[in-house]
C-alpha cells in the first residue's frame, strides 16, 4: 500500500493545515472582490465555443420549424411589454388563492382549538384541581398563543407553498429572475433574489434559507437583510383585517373589498420599492461592490407533479417553518399571561408598559398598546392582532371580551371596530399600523435563521434593528405630515 509521501509527486511538499486555511481564506476574499464582470464574461466564452463547436459538427436539415410550445410561451411571460403585467397578474392570483382559501381551513381550525379543544382543557384542570394560576399560564398563555400560531398561519403556508412549489416545478420561477434580474441589478442586488423574495412572501425564515441559491456572499447578505421587506403570511391578517375596517369603511359598500384589496396591494408593492432601495442602499455604503450578473438557462417546461410537490412543500416547507413558529410562540403566550396577571400596585404589568410607552407610540402616530403588543409578538406576527384586542381590553376595561386578563379572544369585525374606537384608534393609527406592520423587525425566528445562515452577531442584529429604525421613522414622518395637513 502506498503511503503518502509515495502519492506526492515529485519535488512538491504537500501544505500544511495552515497553509490550506490560507488558501481558503483568499479564496473567500476574492469572490468579493471578482468583478461582475467575470462571471458574465466566462459564462458568455463557455456559449460560444459550444455554439461554433456544434456548427462544425452537426448539421441541419433543410425542415419547416416545428412549432415549439416552450418558446411561445416564453415569447409572453418574458416579453418586455406583457412580462410584468402577466407575472403581477398570476401573483395576485397566488395571493388571492392564498386569502381567499386560507379563510375557511383557518376558520375550522379556530373553533377546532379555541372554541372546543380550550373548554375542554379549562373543564379538565378545573377537574384535578390545577391552581389557577398555573391553570391560566399554561391553557390560557402557552396553549392560546400556540393555537392561533397554528389556525392563522397553517392554512395560508401550506396554500402559498404549494403554489409556489407547482410554479417552481412548472418552470416559471426562473422567467420572474429573468424579468426581474436588470432591475436588481440597477439597485446593487442579484437577480435570483427575486425568488427569495417571492419566497418571504409565503414566510420569511424560508425567504432567507432561500438566499443560498446567489454565491456571491456580498449580494447574498443584501438578500437576507432585505428579505424582511416581503410581506410574509403573518402579517397578512394585519394588513387585511386593519384594511377592511378602516379603509374599506371610507368609501360605499359595494367597493369596500375593492379598495381594501387595493390598499393591501399596495402596502405589498411598498415592501418591494423599499427592497430595492434598501438593496441599493446597502450595496453603496456598507457592502459596496459591484453587482454580478447571473446566467439563467431557462429550463424546459414540464408538467407539475402533482402530489410530490405537495409533499415537498407540507413537509420540506411548511411543517418546517410552523415547527420553529410554535417553538417561539409557546414563550410569548407565556409572557403575554403573565404581563396581565402579574400586579404592580394598582395595576398590572401590561398597564404600566403601555403607559409608559403611549406617549412615544402617539408620536408615531401608533399607542403604546400596539408598540408592546410588537414587543410580546417578535416571536411571531400571528398574535399580533390578538394581543392588540387582549390589551385594549386591559387598558379600557371593556366588558363581554375573553374570559379573563390576558386571554386571546377572537371577535366579529363590527366588534373589533369597536374595541378599537373605545382605545381611541383613528385613520392615523390604521395606517401607521399597517406601515409598521411592513417595515418593523424579523419575527425571532427569521431573526434565528438568519443568525444561522450567515453565523455573524453583527449582521443579525443589523437585519432585526434597521428595519424597526426605518419603520419609527416612516410612521412619524407620516403622523407629522398628517397631523400638519389636518391643522391647515
Amino acid at each position: 500500500m502506498l503511503n503518502q509521501d509515495q502519492l506526492r509527486p515529485k519535488g512538491q511538499v504537500w501544505p500544511d493545515a495552515g497553509a490550506a486555511q490560507n488558501i481558503l481564506d483568499t479564496a473567500a476574499r476574492l469572490r468579493w472582490e471578482v468583478s461582475g464582470n467575470f462571471h458574465e464574461s466566462l459564462v458568455e466564452t463557455i456559449y460560444t465555443d459550444a455554439a461554433r463547436i456544434a456548427d462544425r459538427a452537426v448539421t441541419y436539415p433543410d425542415k419547416p420549424p416545428r412549432f415549439n410550445l416552450d418558446r411561445t410561451i416564453d415569447r409572453l411571460v418574458t416579453s418586455r411589454i406583457w412580462g410584468f403585467p402577466l407575472m403581477l397578474l398570476l401573483f395576485t392570483t397566488v395571493f388571492w388563492i392564498t386569502i381567499s382559501g386560507a379563510n375557511l381551513p383557518s376558520g375550522w381550525l379556530a373553533v377546532l382549538f379555541l372554541d372546543t379543544i380550550h373548554p375542554l382543557l379549562k373543564a379538565g384542570a378545573a377537574a384535578i384541581g390545577l391552581p389557577w394560576w398555573l391553570d391560566g399560564l399554561l391553557i390560557d398563555g402557552i396553549y392560546l398563543a400556540t393555537a392561533w400560531v397554528i389556525s392563522v398561519m397553517l392554512p395560508p403556508m401550506a396554500i402559498f407553498f404549494t403554489l409556489f412549489t407547482l410554479l417552481e416545478d412548472f418552470g416559471y420561477l426562473p422567467r420572474v429572475a429573468f424579468n426581474l434580474d436588470n432591475i436588481f441589478k440597477k439597485s446593487g442586488a442579484h437577480g435570483k433574489q427575486s425568488l427569495s423574495m417571492m419566497m418571504g412572501f409565503g414566510c420569511n425564515a424560508a425567504g432567507v434559507i432561500a438566499t443560498r441559491i446567489i454565491d456571491s456572499p456580498r449580494e447574498r447578505l443584501i438578500a437576507i437583510i432585505t428579505n424582511n421587506f416581503a410581506l410574509c403570511n403573518g402579517r397578512w391578517p394585519t394588513q387585511i383585517l386593519i384594511a377592511s375596517l378602516f379603509i374599506g369603511a371610507l368609501v360605499p359598500a359595494h367597493l369596500a373589498g375593492l379598495i381594501s384589496a387595493l390598499a393591501v396591494v399596495g402596502i405589498a408593492t411598498l415592501g418591494v420599492l423599499l427592497s430595492f432601495a434598501v438593496s441599493w442602499g446597502l450595496s453603496h455604503t456598507w457592502l459596496k461592490g459591484e453587482a454580478s450578473t447571473f446566467s439563467l438557462e431557462l429550463p424546459p417546461y414540464r408538467p407539475p407533479r402533482f402530489w410530490q410537490t405537495v409533499y415537498t412543500s407540507l413537509i420540506d416547507r411548511t411543517i418546517y417553518v410552523l415547527w420553529r413558529a410554535i417553538v417561539f410562540a409557546a414563550p410569548a403566550g407565556a409572557a403575554i399571561w403573565l404581563s396581565a396577571n402579574i400586579y404592580i400596585g394598582n395595576a398590572n404589568l401590561a398597564e404600566h408598559l403601555i403607559n409608559f410607552l403611549n406617549p412615544f407610540g402617539l408620536l408615531l402616530g401608533l399607542n403604546g398598546v400596539i408598540l408592546l403588543a410588537y414587543i410580546v409578538a417578535i416571536p411571531a406576527n400571528e398574535i399580533v392582532i390578538p394581543t392588540v384586542l387582549m390589551l385594549t381590553v386591559l387598558v379600557t376595561g371593556t366588558k363581554g371580551f375573553g374570559s379573563g386578563a390576558g386571554v386571546m379572544f377572537e371577535t366579529a369585525d363590527s366588534e373589533t371596530m369597536a374595541l378599537f374606537q373605545a382605545g381611541g384608534w383613528t385613520l392615523l393609527t390604521a395606517v401607521n399600523l399597517m406601515l409598521f406592520s411592513l417595515i418593523h423587525n424579523p419575527c425571532s425566528t427569521t431573526i434565528y435563521t438568519i443568525y444561522k445562515e450567515t453565523g455573524s452577531k453583527k449582521w443579525t442584529i443589523v437585519s432585526a434593528l434597521m428595519p424597526v429604525a426605518m419603520g419609527f421613522a416612516v410612521t412619524f414622518v407620516v403622523a407629522q405630515v398628517w397631523r400638519l395637513a389636518a391643522g391647515m
